[in-house]
């Protein structure tokens, strides 16, 4: 077996660099997709705790009219109660809603609370038969008069999709939706969860965030078991060559360093005499 002073040649610690390299970044991959799944666990803890939490007055959760910033993060899905009417003429279209796979479209639509200030309700999600359009008029109504609804805050987009053109939206915003009708609103807006009194025809409430942890944990594995991987394969090749030497410089046989050795001729066996036979050409 030879020394390990090979791995000092350039080929050797250029390999190694590489190594090094998808080492490394395999480790720091590991470490975001670790890092992923805390974030995870904490956003789920938040909701968990806003789901399961007593009902509180919106104005306690929700930002008031011109309130500077969106709605913290650790007040989403907390559970809001609120007391008004609704403004069924100002009803807002939100579209591209589909559900596994199903066109639809979630219907906004502002509850009036006593002291003038609207809550932005999400009454829920309606199938059409084109996932982009939807009449206000021809949703099914809320109900009329003074309407206790309870629901999960939520915070509002952002972004040129909550931009509202002819009461219709693609993404909601409580403050976009407050200025294009005129309305001073809370700063973040109310997924419906039920009405009092109960309309004549619901609509289909939100999906409730998964709390499920996804495929971090198992990533996080993937790419540390490459990064190990890497290192012990390049021990494996460093180990074989000190015990076998070069891979190109290895003998393939009893023939010498050179290659492989040279096969033996068969002996020709004939019953034709010799000066008669077809004498073969050397090489």
């Amino acid at each position: 077996m030879g020394s390990f002073r090979f791995l000092l040649s350039r080929r050797w610690l250029l390999f190694a660099v590489v190594v090094v390299v998808l080492a490394y970044a395999a480790w720091l991959l590991g470490e975001w997709q670790f890092g992923r799944l805390d974030e995870r666990r904490a956003s789920n803890t938040v909701v968990e705790t806003n789901e399961n939490a007593a009902p509180a007055p919106v104005g306690d959760v929700l930002l008031p009219p011109g309130a500077d910033g969106p709605l913290p993060g650790d007040r989403e899905w907390r559970t809001v109660t609120a007391t008004g009417t609704y403004a069924v003429e100002d009803t807002v279209i939100v579209r591209y809603r589909t559900r596994d796979g199903v066109a639809g479209v979630d219907v906004v639509v502002p509850l009036v609370t006593a002291d003038g200030t609207a809550v932005v309700v999400d009454r829920g999600w309606l199938r059409t038969e084109n996932r982009g359009t939807a009449d206000p008029e021809d949703v099914p109504a809320p109900p009329s008069g003074t309407v206790t609804v309870t629901g999960w805050a939520r915070v509002d987009g952002t972004g040129e999709s909550t931009e509202v053109q002819d009461n219709s939206v693609r993404a909601i915003s409580s403050t976009e939706i407050g200025e294009a009708l005129d309305l001073p609103t809370y700063v973040g807006f109310v997924d419906l969860a039920t009405e009092d009194p109960a309309p004549a025809t619901s609509l289909e409430t939100t999906e409730l965030p998964d709390l499920g942890e996804g495929p971090h944990f198992f990533y996080g594995l993937q790419w540390w078991f490459f990064g190990v991987l890497a290192v012990v394969g390049f021990g494996y090749l460093a180990y074989d060559e000190r015990r076998r030497g070069p891979r190109g410089d290895r003998s393939g046989g009893s023939g010498g360093p050179g290659g492989p050795a040279e096969k033996p001729q068969r002996e020709r066996r004939t019953q034709v005499p010799s000066e008669f036979q077809r004498q073969r050409k050397p090489r």
